[in-house]
């Protein structure tokens, strides 16, 4: 069951990834150098309002030091480079192992 939703997990993180790639290989190719959209710029001009909620949500409900040098530094990143890394994340979650074979 679990499988499952980490792998659906992935599959919609590597399709954000994926997404967010081409918009920043369009703007790299227009501006005729390699640009990359923070996270957290890719967010605000979506829903700003959900970004302020969840900084809100993570000062008020968890350490506050949490926001400012770990997830500051994580919006600062590319969001293709983010969501690449949570996919690969949620297929590792989601892997199948295979049960030894003995002959």
């Amino acid at each position: 069951m679990f499988r499952v939703i980490f792998r659906a997990l992935a599959f919609f993180s590597l399709a954000v990834a994926v997404i967010m790639a081409v918009i920043d290989a369009t703007r790299s190719i227009a501006a005729s150098a390699l640009t990359f959209t923070p996270l957290r710029e890719s967010w605000s001009s979506v829903s700003p309002e959900t970004l302020n909620q969840f900084q809100m949500l993570i000062q008020q409900h968890t350490l506050p030091m949490l926001w400012d040098p770990v997830l500051v530094s994580v919006l600062n990143m590319p969001g293709w480079a983010v969501f690449a890394a949570l996919a690969v994340l949620f297929l590792a979650l989601g892997h199948r192992r295979r049960r030894p074979t003995f002959a």
